[in-house]
């Protein structure tokens, strides 16, 4: 399939599914609670660091996580010590993370936005100059709500390690790029340096659409995978991911069945 085939079918599925009305159940849901950007970041990397398991187990931490925050968490985290933070949260499970994950997580978060006012501008401190990626600067915010010794455990996803960081570039997305599902607020961050979230579907996607032959999801297929959708869209390659991910999620619609109707259309015309 030419480039161009390729544009017309992702833009033809972004007009059509890239609507807030197919993003229940999706944990980007709870982001346009808060129009508070010291809020919605916040928010936005609780639910993004939780997103991974049962869409239902994943909707129901999030929740009880923001719901003991609030209507603002960051006055939650202003005002609250990391052994407060132990104690209310010392019954939480999600999957492998505990209520001391969660408590360490937290209070990372609080410490970071302490030192730089807010996480926006800790991760812009990791952004050099002539920098072409945006690992660099994924690497630095990680180690910076990490360093306070409190463990987070795989709450915070370190790139160093190689892993595709899927939960991190989905924050990513939610928080740099801005149009009527991703609500955006985050400044000073190239949106053409914006990896694809990658898990099981975008991988699957991105062998059919032929940008990686690469069996393995970790970074290096993430980034050969972005590179496919730069040369589509150069200035904005996570544009298409809400959308293509529906294919996966939505109980209509298989990724398989719609890229084999689309190349034979194609074919056909």
């Amino acid at each position: 399939m030419k480039l161009k085939q390729k544009r017309i079918i992702l833009e033809n599925l972004y007009k059509e599914n890239n609507r807030r009305r197919y993003v229940h159940p999706d944990p980007l849901e709870f982001l346009y609670n808060y129009n508070e950007i010291r809020d919605r970041e916040i928010a936005g990397l609780i639910a993004s660091s939780l997103a991974y398991g049962r869409v239902a187990q994943i909707l129901k931490s999030v929740s009880i996580v923001l719901d003991k925050m609030g209507g603002s968490p960051f006055s939650f985290l202003k005002n609250i010590s990391y052994k407060e933070l132990f104690e209310q949260f010392s019954g939480f499970k999600h999957r492998f993370a505990t209520g001391e994950n969660l408590a360490g997580f937290l209070f990372g978060l609080k410490k970071t936005i302490e030192q730089y006012g807010s996480l926006n501008e800790c991760f812009i401190k990791g952004i050099s100059k002539g920098d072409d990626s945006i690992i660099p600067a994924m690497i630095f915010f990680a180690e910076q709500i990490t360093k306070t010794k409190k463990s987070p455990g795989h709450l915070v996803p370190l790139p160093q390690k190689g892993s595709a960081c899927k939960r991190m570039n989905l924050f990513l997305r939610w928080m740099v790029r801005e149009d009527r599902v991703d609500p955006g607020g985050w400044k000073g961050i190239p949106i053409l340096h914006l990896i694809v979230p990658l898990d099981t579907h975008m991988h699957k996607i991105g062998y059919l659409l032929g940008f990686t032959k690469r069996r393995q999801a970790n970074m290096t297929t993430a980034v050969e995978i972005t590179e496919g959708f730069r040369k589509i869209a150069p200035h904005d390659p996570v544009k298409y991911d809400f959308s293509l991910t529906r294919l996966g999620i939505r109980k209509d619609m298989d990724i398989e069945v719609f890229f084999k109707q689309n190349l034979e259309y194609k074919a056909q015309t």
